[in-house]
């Protein structure tokens, strides 16, 4: 099957969306000392530009795929780009119950892109 447009294009706005999204809903824990209502205002601000790409995205993406798909592929992205957060942003560590955990919702999004049984 070749690669076309709709097939990709939902991935990587997806990936780009989710940047925004866990910027948006985490990276104000780094600004422990800020008042909450500016950390609200900023993070809405931010996450006009994930909506911005992920409703394109599922548009466009909906042409190739089913709307399960495109939502579990939402998943799987927003766990990798969120792994890569939490560890490069905030500085925590993922531990064997992190990988395990992620592991099973791949595995559960294997599930959903295999087909019927």
């Amino acid at each position: 099957m070749p690669i076309s447009i709709p097939h990709l294009a939902p991935v990587l706005m997806l990936v780009a969306s989710n940047v925004f999204m866990t910027l948006a809903w985490y990276g104000h824990l780094k600004f422990g000392s800020k008042p909450l209502w500016i950390v609200v205002i900023v993070s809405w601000g931010i996450a006009f530009f994930e909506y911005c790409l992920a409703v394109p995205a599922n548009r466009i993406g909906h042409q190739v795929y089913s709307a399960a798909e495109l939502k579990t592929m939402q998943e799987v992205i927003t766990l990798i780009v969120f792994a890569v957060f939490s560890v490069t942003f905030l500085g925590e560590k993922l531990t064997m119950n992190h990988a395990v955990g992620f592991a099973l919702i791949i595995a559960g999004a294997w599930f959903i892109f295999r087909g019927p049984l």
